[in-house]
Formats: structure tokens, C-alpha cells, sequence
């Protein structure tokens, strides 16, 4: 299958070419270069309803494998912490590890800025399929990669050995960086954070990026690179690019009991509850909420805050929405805020928000510029 794989590499990087709009060639160079099915085990699951079905290598056959493997897409590898090898049945839960569809990969490191000769620290090994991307352009020795899972890892490091490369890997919190190997020019996460992991400030030299998903349990996310500049303040614009990625483990939302409604204090909506189904109306009634996980029965809307238990709930009626509130929380009266403000301002895309971290530490994103409306990231 050389030749074929060959192949199937450069459809790849055409692809990848026509959908991102390459700046840096060598990217596709790299994406030429790396064997992807030496990333994805013996099993893949995909989607089936509700639930995730194992998709295995030795009964779909070498030819229709290694076209799910250069296929422009995300397959996940692990559910609630079982791996698709490991699965004798289809299995229903939330993915925990996936490798991520190569263009979003491309993406990010263009979006990154990564020059030749840079040191990077990547958050999030996962299969090691961007590893080896970094390694291939930078020299494996400018490379870190942090992983939380230790299975994860090891199986990682057993992918990149297969493709010929060893990278400094690292099994650990990767919100905590690796000061070990600081400085680095560049922090990329492969993963979502609520807020920037303060040791990533720390971790990059002046002048340095840090790029990563800013997410949330509405859930909703941006894109965004941040320059740390010599008066340690790091700031940057979010892309607009409609990425989601799997917030880092301890930014989960916790565990929580069976959700009750309660009526609570009811009024009119002074809008369609539905703008939250908006890429960045979502984000923007994120900022605005950021505690509060969002949830649908029927058409009706739901929040509830997960740190005080707050919760607010929509209803049609026949000219318009009420909505009610219960819970120390107005959760509703924040985002009908924000959103107002957002529409009045012309319901600007997330390209027009952006994010500072100051001196102090504390992170706010703004929509616009640093002087317009802004909302604090949670700690």
C-alpha cells in the first residue's frame, strides 16, 4: 500500500490546501510526509445515533481503512475512557480522546505562527497525529508534547516510534506547562480551556503566542492567539473559525444531579431565546453566563449554573417567550443582556472579540476593542 498511501497523502494536503488557504508550505509538506494510519490504532468509533460505534481496521479491509484514515475528519478513539480496540459493543457516553480532523491541525498551527527553529509546547498529545506534524517541520528536539492520560500517552509514544519520531513526551496536567523545557516561542493546546492556564504565561518568553480553544459548558468556543507582550500583558483576537474541541480534562463541568425545573420569577423574553443557537451569539451568552450549562426540551431553552444552581428556562407562547428565573442568579437577565448588546452592535461575528490577560492576571474577552463591552473569564 506504499504508493497508494503515497497517494492518499497528497489528496489530503490538497484538501487541506483548497479548504485552509496555505500560507506556510510547509505544512502540506508535512502532511505529505506523515502516515496517519500509523495514528489511529487498531479501532476508530464513529457516530451511530446515540451512540459510538468501534470500527476496526482488520474487518473493514486495508483499502477502506486507509481512506477513513486520510478522509478530512475526527475520529475519536476513546468514550468515557474506553478505547476503541477495547470496545466490544457500540457504547454511549462522551468521547475523551479523538484525532482530529488534519485540517483543523494545519489550521492551528497556521493560525500559531510557527516559525522554523521555534520551541513549542504542545498541550494535548492525543494519538500524536500533530506531534509528528510539529516534529517533521521543527526537528523532533523543538518539540514537547504533555498528555493527561497515561494510556493515551503510551499508546502515543508508540504511534510517533512507528513513524520515526521521538519527541520530548511528557504524562502529566497540561494546564500546569512543562517548565522543565521553558522558555518556549509558542504554547498550542489541542484541547479547550475556560480560561489561559496562568503557567503558560509563565512558560513563554517574551514575544512568545499562545494558541488554544476558548470554551465553555454551553457549550460554545473561539479560537484565539495570544502574544505575551515585555509588559506581560498577552492579548489577542479571536479567528472566528467554527472549531470545537474537547475542553482539558479539569475544566470539565462536574458532576451534577437530575435537573428539576422550578418556576420561579416569570416575565417576557425581550428576544428569541434561539440566538443562543448562533456560533457567536452561543459565545457571547457564554461570556455572559460562564458558570451555566445549557440544555434544549423541545424548543424551550434551559440554564442552569452549575457553581450556584440558578437556573432559567424559556417557553413559547403564542406571541413571543417567557421565560423563568429561580436561583440567586438572574441567569437569563445576563444573557438577554449581553445578547441585546451584541444585536444592537450589529451582531458582529467572533473575528471582532478578542482576549487580554493583564499584568494582574485577570483575563477578559472584549468585543471590538479593550474599550467596549467586555466580560470576565471565570478563574
Amino acid at each position: 500500500m506504499t504508493a497508494e498511501a503515497a497517494a492518499l497523502r497528497r489528496a489530503l494536503a490538497e484538501r487541506i490546501a483548497e479548504k485552509v488557504s496555505l500560507a506556510d508550505p510547509a505544512w502540506r509538506v508535512a502532511v505529505e510526509a506523515i502516515p496517519r494510519e500509523c495514528f489511529l490504532g487498531a479501532a476508530v468509533f464513529r457516530p451511530n445515533g446515540s451512540s459510538w460505534e468501534p470500527v476496526r481496521r482488520v474487518e473493514s479491509g486495508e483499502e477502506a481503512w486507509m481512506r477513513l484514515a486520510y478522509s478530512d475528519e475526527t475520529w475519536v478513539t476513546q468514550v468515557e475512557g474506553i478505547r476503541a480496540a477495547d470496545a466490544a459493543v457500540s457504547l454511549v457516553g462522551n468521547p475523551t480522546s479523538s484525532s482530529t480532523l488534519p485540517s483543523l491541525v494545519v489550521r492551528m498551527l497556521e493560525v500559531a505562527g510557527i516559525r522554523d527553529g521555534d520551541k513549542v509546547l504542545e498541550i494535548g498529545t492525543g494519538t500524536g497525529y500533530s506531534t509528528a506534524i510539529l516534529c517533521h517541520r521543527l526537528g523532533e528536539e523543538n518539540v514537547t508534547s504533555i498528555e493527561y492520560d497515561a494510556g493515551i500517552a503510551r499508546q502515543a509514544a508508540e504511534n510517533l516510534g512507528a513513524a520515526g519520531y521521538a519527541p520530548n513526551l511528557v504524562v502529566g496536567d497540561g494546564l500546569l506547562g512543562h517548565k522543565e523545557g521553558a522558555e518556549y516561542d509558542a504554547v498550542i493546546a489541542t484541547c479547550a480551556v475556560r480560561h489561559i492556564p496562568v503557567p503558560w504565561l509563565w512558560q513563554v518568553r517574551d514575544g512568545g503566542s499562545i494558541t488554544t480553544a476558548v470554551g465553555g459548558w454551553l457549550p460554545a468556543s473561539g479560537l484565539v492567539r495570544l502574544a505575551l507582550a515585555d509588559d506581560d500583558i498577552a492579548s489577542g483576537r479571536f479567528t472566528g473559525d467554527r472549531i470545537s474541541y474537547m475542553l482539558a480534562r479539569p475544566h470539565e463541568r462536574p458532576p451534577h444531579p437530575v435537573f428539576h425545573r422550578y418556576e420561579g420569577e416569570t416575565r417576557r423574553s425581550r428576544l428569541d431565546p434561539h440566538l443562543t443557537d448562533d456560533w457567536t451569539g452561543g459565545f457571547v451568552a457564554q461570556l455572559a453566563a460562564p458558570s451555566a450549562e445549557l440544555m434544549t426540551a423541545g424548543d424551550n431553552v434551559i440554564l442552569r449554573d452549575i457553581a450556584t444552581g440558578s437556573q432559567a428556562w424559556t417557553e413559547a407562547t403564542k406571541d413571543g417567550w417567557i421565560v423563568h428565573q429561580h436561583g440567586p442568579l438572574r441567569l437569563w437577565d445576563q444573557v438577554e443582556g449581553a445578547l441585546m448588546a451584541w444585536r444592537e452592535a450589529g451582531s458582529p461575528d467572533q473575528s471582532a472579540f478578542g482576549i487580554t490577560v493583564a499584568a494582574d492576571l485577570t483575563q477578559t474577552v472584549w468585543a471590538e476593542n479593550p474599550e467596549g463591552p467586555s466580560w470576565r473569564l471565570p478563574a
